[in-house]
């Protein structure tokens, strides 16, 4: 479920392309993320485009604090954003979980300088099982408290709850960061066979065959492994140990050479 059409990758290009012109920035890496990165787009779904950018050099020699995102409004089903590398290194050094599924991502759109591997080389030294663990938790709260309450819910959102607590089993398990893959979670987390199991794969399937997936009666066997695992993973986070901290001269030394990358036909 991660192909894209030639067609709508060669848009994605132009939009990325378009950007660096207005910008003046060298995107250094651009990748799907999302429902479609994840394994479980409808027909219909955005494209959530996310990048990593580096300005000029002159641009990093201020005082002034200065934007370091780029977003673009969501059009055709297109919803582009990017992060400065910068920012991007310093939320990596803090184990930030959606950078490190934009490094995974099985969709990538551009990957012209070497930074990105140089990057995933450096995740296992800087994965941090606590604040991972908090990050999808907290993913998981909001959506279960905002979408699922009452005897009738928005059924697509189970799938935005589901998938960050397969994230927190699979860190409980492994002490590892997740794959961004959901059949690849609920195939390592859910037995097969069971009710669950069962419910979550007739879910999937009719979200897939691009079925209207809006207001329904609860599905029990989801729900009931939504609220028990979120108190669940309430205690495993807070017992877990604490966040690692990677030093900065290995991540200043990517970013220098990023910079020299980048920008080497300007010399």
């Amino acid at each position: 479920m991660t192909h894209v059409h030639e067609e709508m990758r060669e848009t994605i290009r132009q939009q990325l392309a378009q950007i660096e012109q207005e910008e003046q920035i060298r995107i250094i890496y651009a990748c799907e993320s999302g429902s479609r990165a994840w394994g479980f787009p409808s027909e219909g779904s955005d494209y959530d485009v996310r990048f990593l950018y580096v300005r000029p050099l002159d641009w990093y020699l201020s005082i002034e604090d200065k934007r370091d995102v780029i977003e673009r409004p969501i059009s055709d089903q297109l919803d582009i954003n990017g992060w400065d590398l910068q920012k991007a290194l310093k939320l990596f050094r803090k184990s930030n979980p959606p950078l490190m599924e934009w490094l995974q991502s099985p969709i990538r759109y551009d990957e012209r300088y070497s930074v990105a591997e140089h990057i995933r080389a450096w995740s296992p030294l800087t994965f941090s099982p606590k604040s991972c663990m908090y990050h999808y938790l907290n993913m998981a709260k909001g959506n279960f408290r905002d979408y699922l309450q009452g005897e009738q819910v928005k059924i697509k959102k189970y799938f935005y709850v589901l998938r960050p607590l397969l994230a927190c089993g699979w860190i409980e398990r492994y002490d590892a960061m997740p794959p961004l893959d959901f059949d690849e979670l609920v195939k390592d987390i859910i037995p097969a066979g069971t009710p669950l199991y069962v419910e979550i794969q007739d879910l999937l399937r009719r979200k897939r065959a691009g079925e209207e997936l809006d207001l329904e009666p609860k599905l029990p066997a989801i729900h009931s492994y939504l609220a028990e695992n979120i108190e669940h993973f309430g205690h495993v986070a807070a017992d877990m140990r604490n966040d690692q901290v990677v030093g900065y001269e290995e991540l200043n030394r990517i970013f220098r050479s990023a910079l020299d990358e980048a920008w080497a036909d300007e010399e």
